[in-house]
């Protein structure tokens, strides 16, 4: 189990550059040991936060505290950035051999020199890349960068490590690889971690908690299950690919149970909600079942809908089937059940989703795209 203890924490947090406010993070705390993923569109403030926080860049209001000391004042900037390590998502490396970057950091610390051999030779062993010590940095093909960055990071023993992007400029296979790597070495060195991504699914993978960051605030923040699973309103659901989003009013509540009324059709769900309030109806397209020849007499599912089949759009491991039922809902479908069903387009099919698969957001304001 992790430890509770507080590493960084931020407050009052706002960036503005060119008079323009860029960002602005009323609160975040990091914990000890937690691997914490900052995630967003294009131009939604993760860089500006994570250099923010890792005093790369001046921010115009707001305190940062690492182990409860603000810095800047009881404890300095450099003495912070000495404590930390910083991996972008272009390799930043010295005209050198890899080994001499790896080991470059502990060199600038003045750890001993037989100790800056052993710590090097560990890392390099990490990253898989002991066989490349000897090479120039200038020959390393990206993931080879990459690869030598985390080492040099790592070789530091950071408090806390900043990744931002380190992944985006790789192929899949390389980034596969590296992720695999680094998911270990996190997990064995237990070092907290801060990383902006724009991959939901790297996000998921590594991370102990999400941020989710759009126009430069933070949305929402919670374990990846959280995220996914209970949106905090339409624009998270939406961008963590919650495909049905309905908008509906409350008819009827028993307990927990609503009775909704959404594009002239009644739904059962789950959650907390009046009658009468206008409310909207999250559904993930992998809790949708579809049935070629008509509802299953054994589903336990309390929504059952009639509907057609429009679309059937490859999506990796799976199908995306988009179905119309009198309103738009979407399911995912793995080939062998797009086969065993025979589903294709302008077909009439049965989908059910069972009223706990359904998130309900209250809604207080409209939906901002």
């Amino acid at each position: 189990m992790k430890e509770t203890l507080q590493v960084l924490e931020s407050r009052g947090l706002q960036v503005r550059m060119g008079g323009a406010l860029i960002l602005d993070v009323p609160s975040l705390s990091i914990r000890q040991g937690e691997i914490l993923s900052l995630i967003g569109p294009n131009g939604a403030g993760k860089t500006t936060l994570l250099q923010a926080l890792s005093r790369l860049v001046p921010s115009s209001r707001g305190d940062i505290y690492f182990r409860g000391s603000r810095i800047g004042s009881n404890h300095s900037v450099i003495q912070y950035r000495r404590r930390i390590a910083m991996v972008f998502q272009e390799p930043l490396l010295f005209d050198t051999t890899v080994a001499e970057n790896v080991a470059s950091g502990l060199r600038i610390r003045g750890i001993r020199r037989s100790d800056i051999r052993d710590i090097t030779a560990l890392q390099l062993s990490r990253f898989g890349i002991s066989h490349l010590a000897d090479r120039s940095a200038r020959t390393l093909s990206g993931g080879e960068a990459q690869r030598t960055s985390l080492a040099r990071a790592f070789a530091t023993l950071p408090e806390i490590l900043f990744l931002d992007e380190p992944f985006a400029s790789l192929d899949p296979p390389t980034r596969e690889s590296i992720i695999d790597d680094l998911e270990r070495v996190l997990r064995e060195t237990g070092t907290t971690t801060v990383m902006a991504t724009h991959d939901l699914h790297e996000a998921i993978r590594l991370s102990d908690r999400i941020a989710v960051m759009n126009g430069g605030r933070i949305v929402q923040t919670g374990a990846p299950e959280e995220i996914m699973n209970q949106p905090a309103d339409e624009w998270v659901a939406s961008f963590v690919g919650t495909e049905t989003i309905l908008p509906g009013k409350v008819a009827e509540k028993n307990g927990s149970s609503l009775l909704v009324s959404a594009f002239g059709f009644t739904m059962e769900a789950i959650g907390d909600a009046v009658p009468g309030e206008d409310i909207v109806l999250c559904i993930r397209p992998e809790h949708v079942t579809l049935s070629a020849f008509g509802p299953s007499l054994t589903t336990s599912a309390r929504n059952v809908f009639r509907g057609t089949v429009e679309r059937i759009i490859p999506a990796g491991a799976f199908f995306k089937v988009r179905v119309d039922c009198g309103f738009p809902l979407t399911a995912y479908v793995t080939r062998n059940a797009v086969d065993d069903l025979s589903l294709r387009e302008g077909m009439p099919a049965t989908a059910s989703f069972k009223a706990t698969a359904i998130h309900v957001i209250r809604r207080k304001s409209p939906f901002s795209p």
